[in-house]
């Protein structure tokens, strides 16, 4: 039962949702109009930043802010925005998401995608490109951030429909895999976890994630662990 030491949601996930109030992300000033331009909606959720957050906070041996309700402003605002832009890793990271929401993409594994030259089926992208990283994060003693693919769509607006969280443990009995998950949506839940089978990409993986009933696929993200320490806020 592989577990990051010292690592649980409720201790090391913040202690609020991801759920915040109508405020942009950022202010763009434009000097033709004199007026500031806002930039998306706090409210449509941080969760690539309060997972990478979270796990910056791990890096640095601190623990999240005890705050029970999100911010709307501040340096910690700031930072989780911040975060939340990087999580995006424009543009490969985008057009990974967009990759695997395809709905022309097969679930399983086929004779055409196993193909070299022919895309992976979100199975064997799973099973045979993504889990090796996330495992190999896991056994290094790092949590490991991932992007859940929630919708099958060809439309750019659906991207927001996706989510993401970090995953700091795993068991795997034989073929059968859990991973244990700290969800932005749901603080302080230890029992948060996604499974699937890593048996045969061309038969059903009976991928389930308890806190995202739709759920297609998953990647690893790519995370950078940044040279300063996250913000310091009083509770």
């Amino acid at each position: 039962m592989p577990r990051i030491a010292g690592f649980l949601p409720s201790t090391s996930g913040f202690h609020f949702a991801n759920s915040f109030p109508h405020v942009p992300l950022r202010t763009i000033h434009v000097p033709g109009i004199g007026a500031d331009v806002p930039i998306l909606d706090a409210a449509n959720g941080l969760c690539g930043g309060m997972a990478y957050a979270a796990r910056d906070y791990f890096e640095h041996g601190a623990r999240p802010p005890a705050l029970t309700a999100a911010p709307s402003d501040g340096p910690l605002f700031d930072y989780l925005v911040q975060r939340l832009f990087e999580s995006w890793d424009v543009p490969g990271g985008i057009l990974r998401y967009f990759y695997l929401m395809n709905p022309e993409l097969p679930d399983l594994d086929t004779p055409l995608t196993r193909l070299a030259s022919f895309p992976h089926a979100r199975s064997r992208v799973m099973i045979d490109d993504e889990w090796p990283t996330i495992k190999a994060d896991l056994d290094a003693g790092h949590p490991s951030p991932l992007g859940l693919i929630k919708v099958k769509s060809g439309d750019p607006a659906m991207l927001g429909r996706n989510h993401q969280v970090l995953v700091y443990g795993y068991d795997l009995n034989g073929s059968e895999l859990t991973l244990f998950l700290y969800d932005p949506n749901f603080p302080n839940d230890d029992r948060a976890n996604l499974s699937l089978s890593l048996g045969d990409p061309s038969q059903p993986c009976n991928l389930r994630c308890d806190t995202a009933p739709e759920i297609y696929c998953f990647f690893r993200t790519t995370y950078a662990r940044r040279p300063d320490p996250p913000p310091v806020v009083g509770d």
